[in-house]
């Protein structure tokens, strides 16, 4: 499974991350791409969940 953090994203005074990751559907076995723009705090926690 490929996991990859993409960008780093400013807005205002916050700073965010968006985190992409490839997930494996069980009903056609297919890959998808996961998307999702969170604090830098919290990748490692997203890209550990299945």
């Amino acid at each position: 499974m490929a996991k990859k953090s993409v960008a780093s994203i400013q807005t205002g005074s916050k700073r965010l991350t968006k985190a992409i990751k490839m997930v494996k559907s069980p009903k056609s076995g297919a890959y998808t791409f996961v998307e999702q723009i969170m604090a830098p705090e919290d990748v490692n926690d997203f890209l550990k969940k299945k």
